[in-house]
Formats: structure tokens, sequence, C-alpha cells
């Protein structure tokens, strides 16, 4: 038989102060590496929220991003002739042609500048994306110099708010609406019409061209169709998947920088926990003497100590994630490093971060004790009892 586990959860309680200060170490680390997760979780999120999969995006051949990518007017033409493109309630093509531009615009309250996503779009290309609700103002009208500013955007950067102004293309463009786009990447733009902006930015390509399909499973037939078509050098993706690669780079940062420092910040922790066990064998030599004379075996000690540094960090890491499950309430604003413009998102919990999070604190507990609970089981009977 083993210890109790009864036995081993009331030698935590014994020394209340010591698991508490030893669990609060772990917890602060588990934070961090959480938080960070959080991070890269909510970027992610928020980027792959940004699309629908019923919407095709296409872009210039090899082009990282929209503001990279360049298609030609009558390549659009023929894009915009796919039959397998779906039709709106109005009998028109649910089909966008869109440009992409990068504007630096001052930050509220600090005047930093930072890049602004400017995107030029169709009537329809509202309609592509239901998450997208005016929710101030008014839409803009097409052939004019208006703009709908994403929420995000309108709170942070000046110019971008309701009734203001900002200089686009050598024009004078208004804000005359304000959107809601959810917890998405459209959230931290500003939409005009796009003829107006080409014509502003003296473009002679779009960005982007998008479309809805009438039947989502002939997307393959498409993008094989399209690819091959000699007048094109387009690359052809479902909306989600386009938009989930402009995080990866920021992703993959995030997730390095968090597993560095949380590396650092718990080899604190478990030279805590190694102390904290340490003193539990000093103290206790005289039970654990008792424990191998009443017939406990050297097993049953090493394996009641390590449970007991487990359960040590155990309650750590529940604390840990509990403090970051507050973070959820903050948004965060940071440069997208695929694009290079301002894109704001939120901390965001995920099964995934809780697995990974109560995984790193059951190493640190098990690292901080494994010296412990070996030069438990390894001490003599007798010189233990003598101990008494």
């Amino acid at each position: 038989m083993g210890v109790p586990f009864s036995y081993i959860f009331r030698n935590l309680l014994v020394r209340k102060l010591t698991t508490l200060l030893t669990a609060m170490g772990m917890a602060l680390v588990v934070f961090v590496f959480a938080t960070v997760l959080m991070l890269s979780a909510g970027l992610e999120k928020t980027l792959v929220q940004t699309g629908s999969d019923d919407n095709v995006i296409i872009v210039r051949r090899s082009a990282e991003n929209e503001v990279q990518s360049g298609v030609y007017r009558d390549q659009a033409t023929l894009l915009v002739s796919v039959p397998e493109i779906a039709y709106g309630t109005d009998g028109e093509r649910l089909v966008s042609k869109e440009l992409m531009v990068l504007l630096v615009m001052p930050k509220r309250g600090t005047s930093n500048p930072s890049n602004v996503t400017i995107r030029g779009v169709s009537p329809t290309g509202i309609t592509l994306r239901p998450q997208v609700h005016i929710v101030a103002g008014r839409m803009f009208q097409p052939g004019t110099t208006e703009l709908i500013a994403g929420l995000k955007i309108a709170d942070g950067f000046t110019g971008a708010g309701l009734g203001e102004s900002l200089r686009l293309g050598q024009q004078n463009w208004t804000v005359v609406g304000l959107f809601d786009a959810g917890n998405t990447g459209f959230s931290s733009e500003l939409w005009g019409d796009v003829d107006q902006m080409m014509q502003a930015f003296r473009r002679d390509a779009y960005s982007s061209v998008l479309f809805r399909l009438a039947d989502r499973n002939q997307f393959e037939t498409v993008k094989t169709r399209l690819k091959n078509d000699q007048r094109l050098t387009v690359d052809v993706e479902r909306e989600p998947a386009f938009y989930a690669r402009q995080s990866e780079l920021m992703s993959n940062f995030l997730r390095i920088l968090g597993t560095v420092l949380s590396t650092i910040f718990s080899i604190g922790a478990i030279i805590g926990a190694m102390i904290t066990m340490y003193a539990s064998v000093a103290n206790r030599t005289a039970e654990i003497g008792t424990l191998r004379a009443i017939g406990f075996r050297r097993f049953n000690i090493l394996t009641a100590f390590l449970l007991e540094s487990l359960l040590l960090s155990l309650i750590g890491g529940v604390i840990g994630l509990v403090l970051a499950s507050f973070m959820q309430a903050f948004t965060v604003s940071t440069m997208n490093w695929q694009t290079f413009s301002e894109i704001a998102f939120s901390f965001t919990m995920t099964p995934g971060v809780i697995a990974q999070g109560f995984l790193f604190a059951l190493i640190m507990g098990f690292a901080g004790g494994c010296l412990p609970a070996f030069k438990a089981a390894r001490m003599n009977i007798v010189d233990a009892l003598r101990a008494a």
C-alpha cells in the first residue's frame, strides 16, 4: 500500500505559510507563461475569425499579404466571371475588388506614429463580411471620399474618430461611420470606396479579389482552374487560411518569448520548491523512520514526497491560471509583422493554454521535488528513528 493521500495533503496544511509562498512563486511563473500563450492565442483567433469558409481570396502569386499583392484590372475582370461565384438577394454576384494600403497615423494621447490599414472595398465587400456592423454614423457613399472606421482604430488613433478627417492621396477624407467587426482584424482597419482610393493613390492594380462560393465544396475545383489559367498569376485560398498565415510569424515569436522567459523564471520557482521539500524532509525525519518501520517501502516514501511536491505545484498552477484569466478583460495593440500595420486583439484563454499551464506547473513541481524525495527514500530506518 502507498502512503495515504490525506497524509500528504495534511503535511502541506501544517506548513501554511511556506506552502503559500512556494505556491505563489510557482503561480507567478505560470501566470507569465499563460499570459504570453494567451497573447499568441488571441492574435491567432483574431486573424482566423477575420475570414469566412465560404469566401475565397485571390492575391498575386507568392504575395505574403494584401499590401504586397497586385491583381491587374484585366485579371480582376476574368476573376469576376468565375461561374461558381454566389449571387446575392439583389441578383448581383458576391464579389469585391479591393485595395489595401498603409497610412501612418498618430496615436491618441501619445501622438506616436504607427501604420494603419486602409482598405478600399466595393459595396458588395460589406455583404461578404456579415460580422461587420455599423454602430455609429452611416455607411460611406460610393464615389465619395468618405470612410468608415473600425472601433479599435477609432479609439486608438487621431483622425479616425466619427466626424474627423484625414489626408489620403492629396485628398481630405471624412469618417462618417464606425463599425464593429467583433474580435477580427477588420476592427483595426479604415474602409472606403475602392474606386476613389485607386484614383487617390494612383494605382493600376487591386490588392485582392474576394468572392463567395455558391457551394463551398467547389473550392478545390475553382483553385485548380484559376492556378492553371495562363492569363492569371494568382494564389487562391480560403479566407480564414489566408488570414491565419498572417499570424504565424508573430505567434511563433510570442511562443518562443514565453518559453524563454518562463524557463528563466521557473528556475527560481524550482529552487523555492526544492528548499520547501528539503525543509519538509528535515522536519519529518522521525515520521519517515516510523513509516519505514511499520512497513512502507522506500518507493512508497519516494512517491509520497513527489506527490506532495506535485500537489504544491498544482496549487500554484491553479492560482496562476486564475490570475491569467483576468487578462481577458484587456485589449492590446501591436504591429502585425506580416503586414506591418497596427492590429488590436485580446488575451484569449483556451483549453490548450490551460493544459500547457498545468503541465508547466507539474514539471516545476517534479523538478523541485525529485532530490528531496530521493533523500527521504534513502534514509536509514534506525538513524531516522534516533532523530526522534
